[in-house]
């Protein structure tokens, strides 16, 4: 069973998870962002794991701790549920079109974290100088914070990560594609390849 708990407690966050790579897209999701709720929804139904997350925090702040710190967590339950990563096909694909939206997710379990967020959200306001821009939000969560998510599951996983836009008029759609399409690039490189289940996918035999 590929599974992990994962336990963080700071004076930002707490948060308790649950994951089972190889589940059947049930999950359980208890955060104060609604909008990340909903994401890690779809990521969990997309990507068929099985996920359970508590978390309490500082959100009368913003929400950067949680969104950071989720991220930190599934990283790392990630890295403890593959093991050795023997058997895994290890790269993953995916092109996802959402209604208007269009974004490819592509990604390698390396062992070496990189993201190349390319993601124009159209939730933005030119500020007072035209050169600078502000974020904007949805619902209550910062846009920004994806990139933040996605640098804090990387770096803990060890996950080589390119995320493309090519088309997307409504930020929501925009960042449902980025969801699901790397739920489910990431399930098709965690998945066992029955060829080589007892081989590193490697040639330096490690990843």
């Amino acid at each position: 069973m590929r599974n992990a708990n994962i336990k963080r407690d700071t004076k930002e966050t707490q948060i308790a998870l649950n994951l089972e790579i190889d589940g059947s897209g049930a999950y359980d999701i208890k955060t104060d962002c609604g909008f990340l709720k909903h994401m890690l929804e779809l990521f969990a139904r997309h990507g068929r794991f099985d996920l359970t997350i508590e978390c309490s925090g500082d959100s009368y702040v913003d929400y950067h701790h949680t969104v950071e710190d989720i991220g930190i967590c599934m990283g790392q339950a990630f890295k403890e549920a593959l093991g050795d990563k023997k058997g895994i096909c290890r790269y993953g694909s995916m092109m996802l079109p959402m209604d208007e939206a269009l974004v490819l997710t592509s990604l390698d379990i390396s062992g070496r974290a990189f993201v190349n967020y390319d993601v124009q959200l159209p939730a933005m306001k030119v500020t007072d100088d035209a050169d600078e821009t502000s974020p904007m939000k949805v619902g209550d969560f910062d846009t920004e914070l994806v990139k933040e998510f996605l640098m804090a599951f990387a770096r803990e996983l060890g996950l080589t990560l390119h995320v493309k836009m090519f088309a997307g008029e409504n930020t929501h759609h925009i960042i449902e594609a980025v969801f699901k399409g790397f739920a489910r690039a990431l399930a098709k490189a965690c998945a066992i390849n029955e060829d080589f289940a007892d081989e590193i996918p490697s040639t330096k035999g490690v990843l």
